[in-house]
Order: C-alpha cells, then structure tokens, then sequence
C-alpha cells in the first residue's frame, strides 16, 4: 500500500481539518484578534533543525498561508553561550530549502532586549519579582518536586526598592556571573512546578552575536518567548507538547504586562517522531562533538542538512507532514512511511543511469570486430524515466565488453535465481539478449570474468521469435565507463526505539551504518550529473551526487517498498 492509497480520501472542494484549523476557524468566525492569523516559527539558533522541526514550520508556515494569515521567523537568541550566526544563517537556507519564504526578514527576541528589560522593571515594581542571591543549586533544590512543597527563597521578602536597585546594578555589570538572578514572584507551592517563582534573568558576562557586550544579563526562554510573542502581534502560538507545562507561565507573564495589541495565545500539539531516529539536539550534538559522524551534514542524521544532502526532495517532505496530520498525543511513526513519500516523488522525477556497484566483466565472445580486430561499439536507446514519457531517451553505448554486478552472475545458482549461471539466457537492459557460455575466476575462487553469446536477432532487448526471459540487468561498458564512488547506508541506529533498553540512545549506535564503495563503474552521462541532482541507479535504488565532492553519490532510499510490507503485515 502506497501513501496515496493510505491517504484520506478528500473531495476536491474538501478541506484538511484538525483540532488547529477548528480552532484557528472559529476564532475566525468569532472575530477573535479581529480575524487576523499570525504565526511564527521561533527556533533557538544553538543547532541545525532536524526533521522534527520540519513538522513545525509546515505548521507554522501552512496554516498561515491557508487562512490568509502572515508567519514570522523569529531567533529565540537569549542564550549567548550556544548561539551563533551560522545557526541562524542555516536556519535561514533550510527554510527556504523546505519551500517557505518569510514575507518580512527574520526577526529577533535579541531586537528586543530593551522592552524586556522594561517590562522586568515593571513587574518588581509591582511586586510581582525579585531579586535572589542565591546560586542555581539551591534554588532548584527549593523548587522541591511533584508531591514535596516548595522551599521559599530568603531573599523573597525583598522591598521593591532594594529588588529595583539590585535588577539595576544587575544590569549595569556589578556582579559577577551565577552572583544573582531575577525571579518571578507566583507561588512556591503550586502544583505546575514551572510557576514556583521561575527565573527570568541571569549573569552572563558573554558575547552575544547580535547585541556584542552590551548585555551582562539575558533573559531565559521562558520569559523572552511569550512576550516576544505580543510584540510581534502573534496570534497563535503554536508549540510542541512539551511546553504544555509551561503554558500557565506563558499566560501568567501576559496577563501582568502592559501589552502593545491583542494578547496571544499558545497551543501545543504532538512533535514529530520516527523509528530508528534521535532528534535530541542534546544527542546529535554529541554525536557530532565525538565524531561518531562525520558532521552536522552527515547523510545518516535527521538534520535538514544532512536529509538535504543525502537527497530527500523537499516536497516529499512536505507532502508526508501534510499526510500525517497534526495531532494532541505522542506518537512514533515509521521512518518506512517517510521513506516512501521519498521515494514517490523520486520514482516520478528522478532520471533514470546505469551504475554497477561491485563489477565483474562479462565478454561477449561473438561480438562483432572490424577489419583491424577492433570491437563495435553500439549506441542504443534507454528512457531516462519510464514514468515520464516527457523526459525522453539517452543514447548509451554497448560493446563486447561490460561492466556487470558480480551478484548478478552465479556459477552454481540457488532456488529461484533468475539472473546469469552457466547456460542461462538473460536481457541486457535496452541491448540484447545473452547468453552465458563460461566463467573464469582467480586463484581464491572468486569470479572475474563471465563469457556470453549474443543473440544479434534480439536488438532492443526483445525477441522477434517471442521467447521470455524472466531477469533484465543492467550493464556499463568498460570502455566508456566513469568511475564514481558510492556511499551505502543503512539505520545509523540499531533499535527501532533507540536508548529504550538502555536509557542511552548512542548504546544502539550501528557501527557498520555506512559502507563506501570507492570504485563503482557508470555509464558515461553519469558524470554529467549536477551536483545536489537524484538519480535512479537501476535496479539499485535513487542516488544524490554530493553537492560539494565530485563523483561521491549517496544512496537516499532502494527501490523497495518497505513502508508496503509493514502495512501488508499489520493488515495479517
């Protein structure tokens, strides 16, 4: 079953509807925020996005475009220590890269750092926070847990003169860092842990890539996001369920805030998971750092980057966050079903080359020569995609001698081995029909050349007498063969759960993930390939060419349809 056929049957005049867009209609019908539809997509520029982001920014994106609405990129920049511009510049390509453009230029919480700090003063004003001496250690002990009461700080009591001269001098450099913090007054013995008296600012005498040294303290997340929010003009908030704790805090800075337009509001749904997957920035980074890859792009991560690159089309991308919907519970989907929307939309675009990975030659013994004893050399015709008529043939040229896959020929063939053995007639993909007459091997037994007969009669790959053969191989002639390196990759990780059995996802890391194959055999066009292009290597499966490394092809999915076969055993 393919993903069309497990698609939603939706009429043409039918809309997608989900708890969002019921939601985002009624406000709509109800004139809530005037009927305006504003969203962002607020990523923290401390990492490259991973597929789990690529489900947010279809969101975020999607739904404003749907309901003629405006979204807004905007850098959550409020911890200098993990940030960097080339996060945010990779940011910035892969959205474009994923197919949204921002109306306006990418917006930053660093931009506005100023109203931050004001409205801080604002809420120690008004009681509302204060000033704590002590370090981060013992106030999360204080915070106490889930059935153990709170600890309130000593310094809670604090006059609103002292907290407004301390926040000050905070601010203007005097103490060193971890020496003091802001917190928000709420309530330590609340039942949502996120509201017992939360930071809001903290010491930190770092650069900052935006605003330099002009900050000695920054704000946390927490109070940042919200806020920026309201100043921008947000409407819908949209989240990953894992902020749903922070909700309440979401809504308990607004509601004590002088806002500058309508009030926004923050609504959580499910993040993207999938089998054999880790999107921990936590965990991706350290895969990085210890070079368990080969980096941040490395095909074998779930990055933007690193999907980019092994050569997963956009669309295909959009096309499976859109099939799967937006939902309020956690669930982990299967990398297979990801993997067939790719390979939907290679099988429709990608044109189609001959590449044999692991060659062994095979010699065509009544193969025509020329008076000099020179071989001939024949052009025939291929479709560079079957399911395109539109893209036309390419001529690719045959001789007596050729490039075959050494799994494609066995001297003593198992049950049901259809390819070429001693005796065996086979088609030569688009050329001729052959048949095997010998083999010769090396002094370890292992096949080196194969010899055949032509059936000259069968130009094309047809017989005109009819007979069938039951295999068609793919072939590259050795004397006008590319050499191209290919890279083979299978689940970086083992565990379809990774980290279930033992807590730590890098226990089920696959040591053997990638297999390079340095000296592969092409047909000549294959070195025409622009760089970033998919390819089908025949009967192989779908291949990019590296953007930045000449003649290196990554394998993005086979031909096989694995997400099938596990729909066809769970219909069992």
């Amino acid at each position: 079953m393919s993903p069309a056929d497990d698609a939603p049957d939706r009429g043409p005049d039918t809309a997608p509807t989900d708890f969002l867009r019921e939601l985002i209609r009624s406000d709509m019908a109800d004139g809530t925020f005037g009927g305006r539809i504003q969203t962002r997509f607020p990523p923290e520029p401390n990492g490259y996005l991973h597929i789990g982001h690529a489900k947010a920014i279809c969101l975020d994106f999607g739904l404003a475009a749907e309901f003629g609405g405006t979204c807004n990129l905007r850098f959550d920049d409020t911890n200098p220590d993990t940030e960097d511009t080339e996060f945010v510049e990779a940011i910035v390509d892969d959205v474009a890269w994923l197919g949204f453009e921002p109306e306006r230029a990418p917006l930053y919480a660093s931009s506005y750092f100023d109203q931050l700090y004001a409205w801080a003063e604002h809420l120690v004003s008004a009681g509302l926070a204060y000033v704590d001496d002590q370090d981060g250690e013992t106030i999360s002990a204080q915070r106490g847990g889930f059935g153990r009461p709170g600890v309130e700080s000593p310094f809670r009591t604090r006059s609103i003169e002292e907290n407004l001269d301390l926040f000050r001098r905070m601010r203007a450099g005097e103490f060193p860092d971890g020496a003091r913090v802001l917190r928000a007054k709420i309530d330590m013995q609340h039942d949502n842990m996120q509201l017992r008296d939360p930071v809001m600012y903290r010491i930190r005498h770092a650069h900052h890539h935006r605003t330099g040294d002009d900050w000695c303290i920054y704000p946390t997340y927490d109070w940042a996001h919200g806020q920026s929010d309201a100043i921008e003009g947000v409407t819908h908030s949209l989240c990953t369920l894992e902020f749903d704790s922070h909700r309440p805090l979401y809504d308990w800075y607004l509601d004590h805030l002088p806002l500058p337009s309508d009030r926004p509001r923050q609504t959580e749904f499910a993040r993207l998971e999938f089998t054999y997957t880790v999107t921990s920035k936590r965990k991706l980074a350290k895969l990085v750092e210890d070079r368990l890859v080969d980096g941040w792009d490395d095909p074998r991560l779930p990055t933007l980057r690193g999907i980019r690159r092994r050569g997963y089309p956009a669309a295909a991308i959009r096309d499976f966050c859109e099939f799967i919907g937006v939902a309020r519970t956690v669930s982990r989907h299967e990398i297979e079903l990801l993997e067939s929307f790719v390979r939907r939309e290679l099988n429709a675009t990608a044109l189609r080359r001959m590449v044999v990975l692991r060659p062994v030659r095979l010699t065509i013994t009544n193969w025509p020569v020329d008076e000099h004893g020179a071989a001939a050399v024949e052009w025939v015709e291929v479709a560079n995609n079957p399911e395109n008529p539109d893209e036309g043939v390419r001529r690719v040229p045959f001789s007596g001698s050729l490039w075959i896959e050494s799994d494609d020929f066995r001297a003593e063939p198992p049950p049901k081995f259809f390819r070429l053995s001693p005796g065996r007639e086979v088609r030569l993909r688009g050329a001729y029909f052959v048949t095997c007459t010998g083999f010769e091997t090396d002094d370890a037994g292992n096949v080196t050349e194969v010899m055949c007969t032509y059936d000259p009669a069968t130009t094309g790959g047809n017989a005109p007498d009819g007979r069938k053969v039951k295999s068609t191989m793919h072939w590259v002639s050795v004397d006008h063969a590319v050499d191209v390196m290919v890279a083979l990759y299978e689940r970086l990780f083992a565990a379809e759960v990774p980290g279930e059995a033992t807590g730590d996802p890098l226990d089920d890391l696959n040591p053997t993930s990638r297999e390079v194959l340095e000296r592969c055999r092409a047909e000549p066009i294959v070195g025409e390939c622009p760089p970033g292009s998919v390819v089908q290597f025949e009967r192989l499966g779908y291949f990019a060419h590296d953007p930045s490394t000449a003649g290196l092809f990554h394998r993005t999915v086979g031909l096989r349809d694995e997400w099938a076969n596990i729909q066809r055993r769970s219909a069992r």
